[in-house]
């Protein structure tokens, strides 16, 4: 496909309590730099992203999304891999989902 462009990145799995990757602000940074142009952003990670202003402020999307482009990164998509699903879980690793 013409229009595919890339490489983008799924942002959950580096989100964390240590700079860059405890701000939005840091992790898109950090992402351009290491040559990624997207990035999938986890709506759990509320240093990220506070999924419910996003929800009601249209504002805060501009914002949001500004700060991306500023460091040269688009949203490629919001993950919402925890939020959405349903699991029949058992039992020993009922309390890691709740």
């Amino acid at each position: 496909m013409k229009t595919m462009k890339g490489p983008a990145l799924f942002l959950g799995q580096f989100a964390g309590d240590v700079a860059p990757f405890d701000s939005w602000d840091g992790i898109t940074r950090w992402a351009s730099e290491k040559g990624y142009v997207g990035v999938q952003v986890p709506t759990w990670a509320g240093r990220l992203i506070d999924l419910k202003k996003a929800a009601t402020s249209k504002d805060y999307c501009d914002e949001f999304a500004g700060v991306a482009r500023r460091n040269g990164i688009e949203v490629t998509e919001l993950s919402t891999h925890l939020q959405g699903q349903l699991v029949a879980v058992h039992p020993a690793y009922d309390e890691a989902f709740d």
